[in-house]
């Protein structure tokens, strides 16, 4: 991995400021000795870092642009993926990643700090036992979409603040017909749509809105 040659692939679809571009370096000079120490990521997956894992999470920033003073939570977050990429991309919104295991959370806390991240918190807690409100629910591919809707459906905001509907943006790959059978509202983007590296030829962005009425 070369941090500073890498980014370049982020810099071909985004436009960053250069506090986020020495932020998005640090990321990667961090990761290769972090990952080395706790697995986070696959081993063979570091020299990919940048399209992998931070392009891959930027994803949700081609479909939707965060507003100032929204809460997103991100699920299930392992080593701080789709959570930090998003908060380098959006700093003025409040990021809350969560895991239930902690070596995983411990990691994204010390990122978080060398990162000099004042709008991301991390916990170590089951989404299950999590019971706060959140414009939206971010996450890569934890489990199958009904299991997923069961744990944060609690969790999703009735007040809305986007030209969208709050609700679950879920990165997937694969064929997601069957899984989706139940959620006849959700709409699914392929990643070719934004990216054109081959990696994204089997990903896809699904947006979930959430539906359920005020009582």
């Amino acid at each position: 991995m070369n941090p500073e040659e890498d980014l370049k692939i982020i810099e071909k679809y985004f436009s960053i400021t250069p506090v986020q571009r020495e932020k998005f370096i640090r990321l990667g000079e961090l990761y290769m000795p972090l990952n080395q120490k706790i697995n986070l990521i696959s081993r063979k997956d570091i020299a990919h870092f940048y399209i992998r894992h931070v392009l891959h999470s930027l994803a949700i920033a081609k479909f939707i642009e965060f507003m100032p003073g929204s809460k997103i939570l991100d699920v299930g977050t392992g080593g701080g993926f789709p959570g930090i990429p998003l908060a380098i991309m959006f700093p003025q919104v409040h990021f809350h990643l969560i895991d239930s295991i902690g070596k995983k959370i411990k990691a994204v806390r010390y990122l978080a700090e060398e990162l000099g991240m004042d709008n991301l918190t991390s916990e170590q807690i089951r989404a299950e036992n999590h019971h706060e409100k959140y414009d939206f629910i971010v996450s890569r591919a934890v489990t199958r979409m009904d299991r997923f809707y069961a744990w944060v459906q609690k969790n999703i905001s009735q007040k809305h603040k986007h030209p969208i509907p709050n609700g679950i943006l879920y990165l997937k790959g694969g064929d997601l017909t069957e899984e989706l059978k139940n959620f006849p509202q959700a709409r699914v983007i392929p990643l070719t749509k934004y990216f054109e590296e081959p990696f994204f030829e089997t990903k896809k962005l699904v947006y979930l809105p959430e539906t359920k009425k005020k009582s």
